[in-house]
């Protein structure tokens, strides 16, 4: 009888704490970097400081959703807004990185198409393909956002009709299912 009783109340217990567990959340998707830390100053060997070979530094992510079919990743100095005729100054762009990517390598070709068929529009004021240098003057530091999105789809883009920013928004509204962000800080 003590053994029905005791395996009565055992049952009870573990279903009760069966019940109550949940299973635990999906971690938030990260984007990171080895060259500075979130919100740290961007190392000179990366901005208009060093004109002779300045390029992109190494970023990696994790935790994107299961169902991401690409990423497109965008980099601007939102302290610009005052004096630029778009929205900021664009200094990064890509576009169907694929699903399969964890992070990119330091110096990313200047190319509009990568080998694995990322896609790299034309800069601010359509100077640059691929990644603009920070080159803020004197004053107070900018901030350059680096902002990673997943998206359920990829984005439709002709490497040779380079398309603007305010496009691949459009084209992204309604298929974003995850968002990162990272902030670097400079000025001369």
């Amino acid at each position: 009888m003590k053994r029905m009783a005791l395996f009565v109340v055992l049952a009870a217990a573990l279903s009760g704490t069966a019940l109550a567990q949940t299973p635990p959340a999906n971690p938030p998707m990260a984007l990171t970097s080895t060259a500075f830390p979130d919100g740290g100053v961007i190392p000179d060997q990366y901005t208009g400081n060093n004109p002779s070979n300045p390029g992109s530094f190494a970023l990696s992510w994790q935790n994107a959703p299961p169902a991401t079919v690409s990423f497109t990743l965008i980099m601007h100095d939102v302290d610009t807004l005052p004096r630029a005729t778009g929205p900021d100054n664009l200094h990064w762009m890509l576009i169907n990185i694929p699903a399969t990517a964890h992070g990119l390598a330091e110096h990313v070709p200047q190319a509009a198409t990568l080998a694995d068929g990322t896609i790299q529009p034309v800069t601010q004021k359509g100077r640059a393909i691929g990644f603009l240098p920070p080159g803020a003057g004197p004053g107070p530091y900018h901030h350059y956002v680096i902002e990673l999105y997943a998206l359920d789809t990829k984005l439709n883009a002709d490497p040779a009709t380079i398309p603007v920013r305010a496009d691949i928004l459009g084209q992204m509204e309604g298929h974003v299912i995850a968002k990162a962000a990272y902030v670097g800080r400079f000025h001369k």
